[in-house]
């Protein structure tokens, strides 16, 4: 019965650190077409477990002094997924956003700091927006994030404010 149990627990744990997974294959949607010239473009992305992460990122936002709510909105976080791209390009930039919009995301937000523009693009439905894709781009490297929740407008209004705010 003791070998059952620890056979359990080492697939249980190769499951949970399995889910964290990084390639160099693109894991968002657009990235994967395979007619689209990336024009030598180098991908590595990461799909996040969020067991492991949610923890470690509300301890780091405690330590960083953010506030309950900003907090509390790490609970409703379900996935994320990070790419980042070496060596892109404006005109990729600007298609993506162009597949964006043909998808039904809305801008609503572009923040510019040191150089740097984040752009906050969501995908509602009703009150609820169940996807947000968070875009870093500085001059060479861009790096993209998807988020998968279950978020209120006003969530997504006061993240952008504490980042504007800081």
């Amino acid at each position: 019965m003791k070998i059952l149990k620890n056979i359990f627990l080492i697939i249980g744990t190769m499951l949970l650190v399995q889910s964290c997974i990084i390639s160099e294959k693109p894991n968002i949607e657009f990235f994967n077409d395979r007619h689209y010239d990336f024009k030598g473009a180098k991908f590595v992305s990461i799909n996040v477990p969020m067991l492991l992460a949610k923890p470690y990122i509300r301890k780091a936002l405690k330590k960083d002094g953010e506030s309950k709510e900003m907090i509390n909105l790490v609970k409703k976080v379900s996935k994320i997924k990070v790419l980042t791209v070496e060596n892109g390009n404006r005109e990729m930039l600007k298609d993506y956003t162009k597949y964006l919009t043909d998808n039904n995301y809305e801008d609503w937000a572009t923040i510019r700091h040191n150089g740097d523009n984040v752009n906050v693009r969501v995908k509602q439905k009703g009150d609820a927006i169940k996807n947000m894709l968070i875009t870093v781009n500085s001059e060479k490297d861009l790096v993209f994030v998807d988020v998968k929740g279950n978020f209120t407008s006003d969530d997504i209004s006061k993240m952008i404010n504490s980042a504007t705010d800081k």
